[in-house]
């Protein structure tokens, strides 16, 4: 980004209970509220919720605890729910047929309300089968994750997989409101808090180095949960999100930038098969990767790389794409990115902490060169 506002943390501002964001989208602008307790607030509820035909989807794990709460905070429009399988490898079409069968089944209108209670795949999966029901019912996301949270229930990208790309299927559709409780993340697995870490440390490095030298200062007050450290870490990433997607909605221009690392996480999850690896754990991975390769390009030095991949691994996020994924497959896994545009591979490349670039024109060699130093080269 070529411009950028003072940093939220230049001010240190106190955080609020309740703290609410604006996507500004003329007629479709909605509201993304942070704070804690928020999925007990049933007034919060009310604003977003049209009719009576209310859909939750989510997930067994998430259920177990978020579940009955919602239900009785939403009582007084008596909720449908249905659980859908849990995990990456269930981004697929034929589970997003579930959520069409639940809501043909109970005769749902286009008055209808679907509330995604989860992490990012139930934020992708319920936002595109809103999209598409009936041609568009109205979503309301309830993250439940900080990668979700900081990353998938804003902007209107949804989606699924297909066993040759990621979220190569899909429609940008906008939530009309997202509730984000931070108190959520007190029953997140560790290994899920870090890989949410993975896409707030990328809003620093391409839109805001005052954040990113906060990120670097306050991990451990991150990683403890300390509250007022995780609702400013997740403020402040909403806030930089919030504001490109209202620039370019559907990524014809600086949205492009919120892919840093993901062209080389997208590949490492397809080649793994959405198995063995979280999202943000990928993400982590790509952002080292498009770290070094930006190094080679001569815009960060290498004590910056070095900045950048150190976090990464204090985070507690993997750095290489381990001994399973060869530079070839990885390559010819890239190629298949959505960001391909007439053929050509386009990059997000780091110009200095708290600035990125989209880039047409990497050398082959020096992409291969950074592939060659991640990946296991077999004989």
């Amino acid at each position: 980004m070529n411009s950028r506002p003072s940093s939220p943390f230049d001010a240190n501002p106190s955080m609020a209970p309740e703290r609410i964001i604006t996507v500004e989208l003329t007629d479709r602008s909605y509201t993304v509220l942070v704070g804690a307790g928020l999925l007990q607030r049933s007034d919060l509820w009310t604003r977003g919720i049209r009719a009576h035909q209310v859909l939750i989807v989510t997930s067994a794990p998430i259920a177990q605890h978020y579940l009955n709460p919602m239900l009785k905070t939403l009582e007084r429009f008596s909720p449908e729910v249905i659980v859908i399988p849990d995990g990456e490898q269930h981004k697929t079409l034929q589970t997003l047929e579930l959520i069409f069968d639940k809501l043909m089944q109970l005769r749902f209108d286009r008055s209808a309300t679907l509330i995604a209670l989860g992490g990012g795949v139930i934020c992708d999966m319920t936002g595109f089968a809103a999209a598409c029901y009936r041609r568009g019912i109205a979503v309301i996301h309830a993250p439940t994750t900080l990668l979700a949270q900081v990353d998938a229930a804003i902007g209107g990208k949804t989606g699924v997989n297909h066993h040759l790309g990621k979220n190569m299927i899909g429609a940008f559709y906008q939530p009309s409101m997202v509730v984000i409780d931070t108190d959520t993340l007190s029953t997140l697995p560790v290994r899920q808090l870090q890989a949410g870490l993975a896409e707030i440390i990328k809003y620093g490095l391409l839109a805001d180095e005052p954040f990113f030298n906060w990120i670097e200062n306050n991990l451990s007050e991150i990683l403890g949960l300390r509250s007022q450290a995780v609702q400013k870490a997740v403020l402040t990433s909403c806030q930089i999100k919030a504001r490109i997607v209202a620039e370019d909605e559907t990524e014809q221009g600086i949205r492009a930038l919120l892919n840093l690392g993901h062209t080389f996480a997208h590949a490492i999850e397809t080649l793994t098969n959405y198995q063995s690896w979280l999202h943000g754990e990928a993400v982590g991975t790509g952002l080292v990767m498009a770290a070094h390769l930006s190094m080679l390009l001569g815009y960060i030095s290498t004590h910056d790389y070095e900045r950048i991949a150190n976090l990464i691994h204090k985070a507690g996020l993997p750095t290489r794409p381990g001994l399973d994924i060869d530079p070839k497959s990885m390559l010819d896994a890239m190629k298949q990115d959505k960001k391909i545009i007439d053929g050509t591979l386009r990059l997000i490349v780091i110009e200095r902490i708290g600035q990125a670039k989209v880039s047409s024109d990497v050398p082959l060699v020096l992409l291969e060169t950074t592939l060659n130093t991640f990946c296991q080269t077999y004989a």
